[in-house]
């Protein structure tokens, strides 16, 4: 059996965590405001070709909800990243989970601009990213090889 110990530095992990839960909180706000704009009604996901086309509220609303579903598409992974990874190594998994909420942040306002390929100025999150895959590797082998 192998205890795992919480070090008070995990309470970094968790209050990124939080802070992930207000950026897809701005995010969804964002997406109703710019539905509210456009006049998308429930339940369309999306506005069509055709009504981008008409409109540019609409192509906006568009990129207003593809930032924010693909954030949600990643939240769940990124989460467990930051967890698993936050056991072993809380203040780096910290560190990386405000990077990529930045970069979040960076990706959806590039969106914002009605351009799509702005999207990639939040490409930077990736690095933090690509950190908690590290420390959560690093975390499970450490529980299989103690």
């Amino acid at each position: 059996m192998v205890l795992i110990e919480l070090t008070k530095e995990f309470g970094y992990v968790i209050l990124t965590g939080v802070a992930s839960v207000f950026l897809t909180t701005y995010l969804g706000v964002k997406v109703g405001r710019a539905r509210k704009n456009a006049g998308i009604p429930y339940p369309h996901v999306y506005a069509t070709k055709e009504e981008c086309e008409k409109d540019e509220k609409n192509m906006l609303f568009n990129c207003y909800q593809r930032a924010h579903q693909n954030t949600l598409e990643v939240y769940p992974g990124f989460l467990l990243l930051l967890l698993a990874g936050g056991i072993k190594y809380p203040v780096i998994s910290s560190v990386a989970g405000g990077i990529w909420i930045l970069g979040r942040l960076f990706f959806a306002w590039g969106y914002y601009s009605g351009n799509p390929k702005n999207r990639l100025r939040g490409a930077f999150g990736y690095l933090g990213l690509f950190t908690l895959l590290g420390t959560s590797i690093a975390t499970g082998v450490s529980l299989l090889c103690p």
